[in-house]
Parts: C-alpha cells; structure tokens; sequence
C-alpha cells in the first residue's frame, strides 16, 4: 500500500516487482526446510523459522513508516468503494492466471515430473526450484518493462506465451518439449505478475491497499484451483491433456481481454487529446464526412458537433476562395 507514494509513478511497476519477488521464500523454503527437519525435527525447523519472522516484525516496528495516513473507512466500505468497478476484475482474473500459474507448477511439478516422466525427487526438485527462480527474478523485470513500455502491450505478449505453453503441454511427450513449456511459463508468468501490479496504482491511486489485497487474494486461488483440476482430469481422463489446455483457454481469453483494453486506452488517450488541444479538430471518414470535432472547433467556427457531424466540410466554405485552393487545402 505504501510503496507508490514513495516513489514516482515512472518506476512504480519496476518497485512492485521487487517487492513481489520475495516470491523467493517459497523456493528456500521448500527445499531448505526439508533439509533442516531431516537433521532438526519438524518442530525445530519451526521454531528457527520464527526468528526471521520475528525479526522482521521488530524491523517493522521501530523502522516503520509512523507517518503512514490510517484508514478509517470500514473494509467493507473500501471493498464497495471498487467492486462495481470492472478494470478491477479483469486484474483479478489475470493475476488469477499469472500468479496462479507459478504457484500451481511450483506445488504440482515436482510429483508431476516423478510419476510422469521417472525423474528423481532430486532432479525434479532442481527443476522446480528453476522454474521457481526463473519466473521470481523475471517478476522485477515484468515491472520495469511496465515503467517502460504500454503495460498492456507487455500482457500481451505474457498471456500469448501462456496460450502457447498451455497447448504446449497438452501435447508434450517428452521431457524436453515440456521443460520448454514449463520455462515459458515461468517466464510468462514473472513477467506477467510484475506487470499486473504497474496497473494497479495506475487504476487505482486511492484505494492501492485493498485492491493489492483483492488481485493477490485472486492470484493464492488461483494457485489452489489447477492441481486439483489436473488431479480431477486426470483421474476421469488418465491424462492431463484438457487440464493444461484450460490454461491455454483462460490464456487465450485474457488475451482478448487485454487488446480489448488496449483499444479503449487508445481511444481514451486519442479522446483526451482532441479535447484538450487548442486547435480544431475534424475527424472524417474516407468519403469525407464529418464522424467528430473537438471543442476548440466549436469555439473557432460557431459550429457544435451535433450541427456538422454527418456532413461533408464543405460546409464551412467561405465563398471567397476558389475550387483550386480547396484541392492545395486537402
């Protein structure tokens, strides 16, 4: 909640990303608490994770920001404040994806890769923890190309890589191809989370805090939901074929969903700018005739947009000039 006000909004993406990647903690402690209560007991290994913990939470308490504006508005007010909105939801649905992927693949892969493919629990846990690297580091990087370039020309291309991984893996017969899938993914989707979390602040500055708080609550379900899809498929099916293929679908439909916004921001940005300009605008179409004006045309010619949308501009013809200067003129 507090990181954008710190900031400037130009790295608010490449901040985020940073932050997310203590995704990292997933991979040490899935294969580094094994280790610790292999040689201490389970309860031990509890207990020396506490410390951290605790000496995180003391870091926060005495270096904390003691300036930071509390909310005093009920969560269920704030949640109101933004449900209705519908850019939210789209959020939710990728983070869903994105997020989801590298949570499910970061549970499931390691049996996943024993029982299909005969691997070691050794080789499939190096595999996981690179997969788990791979798409942690890319996180940052998905930020800073947010800060960079059009956040919805980055999901783009996160969400046809998925599509494509997804159709991948629904045909992998072999340990390589699906190694090049997994890869894609974790790509795709440490790019994609650090992407998602540029948009945030962008769409909503005011209510940052319980708008992380819902897309991050999407993106735990949808770690949750795929391994028990796949396990379901599989045992109905014996395979995992439309299991993976559901990621390519909901892939494919996120990816439509995001040219879609990327048009109406085009034409938001195209709309902001015809207004804001001084100079009058006509927008024509390729027979000529008039589709829009901006105001500036109004305050120039007398016209309003009602009376010469439809027509042709000739209709601004002074009468004092000849058919020659109107062919120089267009």
């Amino acid at each position: 909640t507090s990181l954008p006000k710190y900031y400037p909004k130009e790295r608010h993406g490449f901040v985020n990303g940073i932050y997310g990647a203590g995704n990292i903690g997933t991979a040490i402690t899935a294969f580094v608490a094994p280790l610790l209560a292999t040689t201490l007991g389970w309860q031990n290994t509890i207990r020396l994770f506490l410390v951290p913990v605790a000496l995180f939470a003391a870091l926060n308490f005495f270096l904390g920001d003691r300036q930071e504006k509390r909310v005093n508005k009920p969560l269920i007010g704030q949640i109101k404040s933004v449900y209705r909105n519908g850019k939210l939801w789209f959020l939710c649905l990728f983070y869903f994806i994105t997020f989801g992927s590298f949570v499910a693949f970061t549970v499931y892969l390691p049996n996943f890769l024993v029982t299909n493919f005969h691997l070691t629990s050794i080789d499939a846990g190096l595999r996981t923890a690179g997969f788990i690297t791979i798409a942690t580091l890319m996180r940052p990087i998905g930020g800073w190309l947010g800060d960079k370039f059009n956040p919805f020309a980055i999901l783009l291309f996160v969400f046809a890589g998925l599509t494509f991984s997804g159709i991948l893996l629904s045909f992998s017969p072999t340990i390589t191809l699906y190694s090049i899938g997994c890869l894609t993914v974790a790509f795709c989707a440490g790019v994609g989370n650090g992407t998602i979390f540029k948009l945030v602040p962008y769409y909503f500055s005011k209510q940052a805090g319980v708008v992380n708080g819902l897309v991050s609550a999407m993106g735990g379900l949808g770690g949750f939901f795929p391994p028990m899809v796949l396990s379901t498929v599989f045992n109905i099916t014996g395979h995992y074929a439309i299991g993976f293929m559901s990621l390519a679908m909901f892939a494919l439909a996120s990816l439509v969903i995001v040219l879609w916004m990327f048009y109406l921001e085009k034409l938001s940005l195209e709309t902001n700018i015809m207004e804001s300009v001084g100079q009058s605008i006509i927008v024509t179409n390729t027979k000529g005739t008039i589709e829009k004006v901006n105001p500036a045309f109004t305050r120039v010619t007398g016209y309003k947009a009602e009376e010469v949308v439809g027509k042709n501009p000739k209709l601004l013809q002074s009468g004092k000039h000849d058919h020659t200067f109107y062919q120089k003129m267009w």
